[in-house]
């Protein structure tokens, strides 16, 4: 099929809606997964929820999200980025209105299940669109913009989940997405290129995108599921499952004549790496923040809400910070801020082990956000455009999908692991705060492995220039 040669600049108006459309779609994915979790103590109090309810309105989202993104990326590259982006928007907005207008949370679990179903079409996609749409030389201040303001949405989502709550109810905290589903769509048929999808329809891997999501599925079903509730005859088949379809999935994937997931794209160096270093850091990061938040809370006495804030010298950096990021990968590559960024954030977690019971919000949170933040800053964006430039533009929807169920994967990992590695979840007696700094240890030191793996696999020469795979 002929692909459309139009693209946009970043500096024009039609640039500035592209990534008004990206951005926007996937913020509501990553706001309502924080979001929703200020409102679980008022949902308990409403629909008599009880733990079980309340666990499986957080984990039925994450469940369908994780099994279904690599799919939700194969379709946007096989029916075009802007169509699936588009339907999924479509889908988000018409699930987030069930939800809201749940009266029981048995349809709460089953509306947020089909929710993530949503997401998982626009989350690839929105980032495969600046993919497609943006001349080369704009592509990595395009993506760099977009991790900045993507990572605003997920660290404001909670204070913009606890302000709606405490000014009309827990419903808006979905009713939200119904405004910016619209905003979004506009952008997106105004803005957005449609650009002709490279494969044909026709071409559709449905064994792989089958057993690739009943893989993610068992392995994330097994993930939420064991570590809560113990390792059952459940979670233990279902992530043994897992594991074997994903087996299949590669098998598939090897001997298919369109394949979803060429194997090919493992050849580029660029994009192995930076998926290895993405399950690092994000492993680290993941545990880390969850240690956090619920030591502030649980050992230093802030609120929910206080606990939300006072990590928003993160956000803060990366929404200034990011953008500029775009222009020093043109000069330098991605390899160099890809391995200072996360030694970087690896500093940033070990001033967290400063957090003691009566200690300063400036003296012992403060400094980890800082260098959290800058962190962030320099591996996020780079990381990112990584993924998606060492790969043939009619790859990027399942290489973004790829990477993003790897990230979720690593941040299930983090916090069904690393309370075991800890001590935390072996030694009950254990004086809380010792276990979290252990658990940053850890994270920092897994930091550390994302740099090497980035100093390795990332070439060292211009970023624009990295190989893609034949």
């Amino acid at each position: 099929m002929a692909h459309a040669l139009e693209t946009v600049d970043y500096s024009s108006g039609r640039g500035r809606g592209v990534l008004l459309a990206s951005v926007l779609g996937s913020s509501m994915a990553f706001l309502d997964s924080t979001a929703v979790n200020v409102a679980l103590h008022v949902l308990d109090e409403e629909l008599g929820a009880g733990l079980s309810g309340l666990q499986w309105t957080v984990d039925a989202y994450l469940l369908t999200l994780g099994a279904l993104v690599l799919t939700g990326g194969a379709l946007g590259d096989a029916f075009g980025q802007r169509r699936i982006f588009l339907t999924g928007l479509g889908a988000f907005a018409a699930t987030s209105m069930l939800c809201g207008l749940a009266p029981s949370v048995g349809f709460l679990a089953a509306a947020r299940a089909a929710q993530g179903l949503g997401a998982a079409l626009l989350v690839p996609t929105s980032l495969a669109l600046l993919r497609t749409s943006f001349s080369e030389k704009d592509r990595d201040r395009a993506v760099t913009a977009w991790a900045g303001l993507s990572g605003v949405s997920t660290a404001v989502g909670p204070l913009l989940g606890g302000w709606l709550i405490g000014l009309w109810s827990w419903r808006a905290v979905f009713f939200l997405n119904l405004p910016l589903a619209v905003l979004s769509a506009w952008a997106g048929r105004r803005f957005v290129p449609a650009i002709a999808p490279a494969r044909s329809a026709r071409e559709l891997d449905y064994g792989g995108a089958l057993s690739a999501t009943l893989g993610l599925a068992g392995i994330v079903f097994a993930l939420i599921e064991g570590p809560v509730h113990g390792w059952s005859p459940l979670s233990l088949s279902a992530g043994v499952g897992g594991v074997l379809s994903l087996g299949l999935f590669v098998l598939l994937q090897a001997r298919g004549r369109h394949p979803m997931l060429p194997l090919s794209i493992f050849r580029s160096r660029a994009f192995a790496g930076a998926n290895i270093t993405t399950l690092a850091v994000y492993f680290a990061l993941g545990g880390a923040t969850f240690f956090i938040v619920l030591a502030l809370q649980q050992e230093v006495g802030y609120s929910p809400l206080e606990a939300g804030a006072a990590l928003l010298p993160i956000t803060a950096l990366m929404l200034l910070l990011s953008p500029s990021m775009g222009g020093l990968m043109q000069r330098m590559g991605a390899r160099l801020p890809m391995t200072l960024g996360p030694l970087v954030c690896a500093v940033g977690l070990l001033l967290f082990t400063r957090i003691e019971r009566g200690g300063s919000y400036v003296g012992s949170v403060l400094p980890g956000a800082v260098g959290l933040g800058l962190g962030l800053v320099l591996t996020v964006g780079p990381l990112t455009a990584t993924v998606l430039d060492s790969v043939p533009g009619n790859q990027a929807g399942i290489a973004s999908g790829f990477n993003n169920a790897v990230a979720r994967i690593a941040g299930l990992l983090a916090v069904a692991l690393l309370p075991v590695a800890s001590g935390l979840a072996t030694h009950p007696g254990m004086d809380f705060l010792v276990g979290v700094h252990r658990a940053l240890w850890l994270s920092a030191a897994l930091c550390g492995v994302g740099a090497v793996c980035s100093w390795v696999f990332i070439p060292g020469r211009r970023h624009g220039d990295t190989s893609r795979p034949g």
